[in-house]
């Protein structure tokens, strides 16, 4: 049976508020972004908005890329 360590919940929790704030502040930073900016990164203003938009604890695991028509 496996022990229960209220450390390493705590770790995990950490860990996973850690990265809602990340995806949080990225968003807002693409949002902010002027459509020059944008079109370096290889995005428009629509995927921007829809990435932009999505909510914080929402991701797009790494091998389907976050900017891809879906």
């Amino acid at each position: 049976m496996p022990r229960f360590s209220l450390t390493q919940l705590r770790y995990q929790l950490r860990s996973q508020l850690r990265q809602y704030r990340h995806y949080h502040r990225s968003r807002r930073q693409l949002l902010a972004l002027d459509d020059r900016l944008l079109d370096d990164i290889g995005i428009d203003r629509t995927q921007a908005l829809k990435e932009g938009h999505k909510a914080f604890w929402k991701h797009t695991p790494l091998d389907e890329g976050p900017y891809e028509n879906r």
